[in-house]
């Protein structure tokens, strides 16, 4: 009879456990075998030319361009630089770049970004049988970098289209493009988050994942598990140009909304309410007397606007808008961009206290314009009790700032108001909900406030209003 030792019936227990374990494990990690198979054959690669001059217009006056031995690489220089041909013509270079992309229609219409095509001469759209047929460019939407181009052929095959909003954080998701130039190269990862407003675009609820996207990947489909697409993948952040784990898409609900636009329309209309807004810090909510911070913040209403119109006012926050919730500013430019233009919607806020609905007819979004006006110099300066020196502005002053009261900021010690983050140059439009129009009235509403009261300034900068959270300190 065979005898086992104890210490190898322990070993063998262990050995079996641990393969149960690595079984275990493997089968929670996805196999995206099949939908590489079934999906790839829908994405596509873009290769663009562009024609860039070689030098400068011509040549400083009286100077002409030196003989140089054959082949010398002084020579080659300056016909890069200088030589404009016999015509007098720049001499051109031909800058390619890759992308990637899908075919969202048999006929041929192919979905990409704008920065993949911009500027582009030739556009070259390589399917995955590796046919290569010219892209012409339907129509692009910078605001949220979506190109829709047009191939001649038919019985294309098609990518199956999801909802992004189904996605969940955590949930798998597969990337398939070019980077590099590599074609069809498949990468993986996890939905790191939804809803991300970057800088260059407010109006894109971007989905933010770790999947590896470099460039030449730009332009190409996020699916989910079933194969679906949820995303255009259009960005990275990176400190190096290279991929860091940060990878963000185009939920395609609004890159296919942006492609149905450009192909009946041409262009694209996004809803406009007319505001600027701001983030409610945990001051500001204790300034508005609010529990805790949420909502977007208004911090300017502008002239003739669809929010002016309809009753919204500087200080409100606005917490709903067309029966969706805004958690803060960054969601709400997206709510009311994908909102119909001409419609008649509500609008809940925060109004000293109380929630108000009110309703308000949306707008179409103008194209972007940037004002910018200089304070110019005012006359009696006056200290205050938050740390600030300020003056009156003339009459002169405040029409080319465009509003109605306000004194200029014009030194600011330690103290409460440089740690509120006042500044020099700064406006102050209103204090705890009164406008101020002077610093005399602005010395006696500081004045009487209690120590230790957090309130809400409202400062202009650059032409740009923000709010700021005060606490006034006690009397000196």
């Amino acid at each position: 009879m065979l005898k086992i030792s104890k210490t190898a019936i322990v070993a063998l227990m262990a050995g079996l456990l641990l393969l149960c374990m690595q079984f275990v494990q493997a089968g929670q990690l996805p196999d995206f075998v099949d939908l590489v198979k079934e999906s790839s054959n829908a994405v596509v690669n873009i290769s663009t030319t562009q024609k860039i001059a070689s030098g400068v217009p011509q040549l400083p006056e009286g100077f002409e361009m030196p003989e140089f031995p054959e082949n010398s690489p002084f020579g080659e220089l300056f016909k890069y630089f200088f030589d404009h041909g016999e015509d007098g013509e720049p001499s051109y270079h031909d800058a390619k770049s890759l992308g990637s992309g899908f075919i969202i229609s048999k006929d041929g219409y192919v979905m990409t970004n704008y920065h993949v095509v911009k500027d582009a001469d030739e556009i070259i759209v390589r399917l995955s049988d590796r046919r290569e047929l010219k892209g012409e460019v339907i129509g692009v939407d910078q605001r949220s970098d979506v190109a829709l181009l047009k191939i001649e052929a038919t019985g294309l095959p098609v990518a199956k289209i999801g909802k992004s909003n189904e996605l969940e954080v955590g949930e798998w998701v597969l990337a398939i493009g070019s980077p590099f130039g590599f074609d069809h190269s498949a990468t993986a990862g996890i939905v790191s988050a939804k809803g991300r407003s970057l800088p260059s675009e407010n109006y894109v609820p971007f989905i933010q994942t770790d999947v590896a996207i470099n460039p030449g990947n730009s332009g190409g489909p996020l699916f989910n598990q079933k194969g679906e697409v949820v995303g255009v993948n259009s960005q990275i952040y990176s400190r190096t140009g290279g991929y860091m784990g940060l990878s963000f898409a185009i939920p395609v609900e609004v890159a296919m909304d942006v492609a149905d636009q450009l192909k009946t329309a041409g262009r694209v209309r996004r809803g406009w309410l007319g505001v600027l807004i701001q983030d409610v810090t945990l001051d500001l909510a204790e300034s508005f007397g609010m529990k805790h911070p949420h909502g977007a913040l208004v911090a300017k209403v502008l002239p003739d606007g669809p929010a002016k119109e309809g009753g919204i006012k500087v200080g409100d926050i606005i917490i709903e808008f067309n029966d969706e919730e805004v958690r803060d500013s960054a969601s709400l430019p997206p709510i009311v961009g994908s909102s119909e233009v001409g419609t008649r919607l509500p609008v809940t806020v925060i109004r000293n206290g109380r929630e108000l609905t009110l309703k308000v007819t949306l707008g179409e979004l103008p194209d972007d314009k940037k004002v910018t006006k200089d304070p110019g110099k005012a006359e009696i300066e006056q200290t205050n009790r938050i740390g600030f020196s300020a003056i009156d502005l003339n009459d002169e002053q405040r029409e080319e700032l465009e509003i109605q009261d306000g004194i200029l900021v014009t030194h600011v010690k330690k103290g409460p108001a440089s740690q509120a983050g006042i500044r020099k140059d700064d406006i102050i439009l209103s204090i705890d909900g009164k406008s101020v129009k002077s610093v005399e009235q602005f010395q006696k509403l500081v004045s009487a406030m209690p120590a230790g009261k957090s309130v809400a300034i409202l400062v202009q900068r650059d032409g740009s209003p923000t709010f700021l959270a005060v606490k006034i300190p006690d009397n000196d």
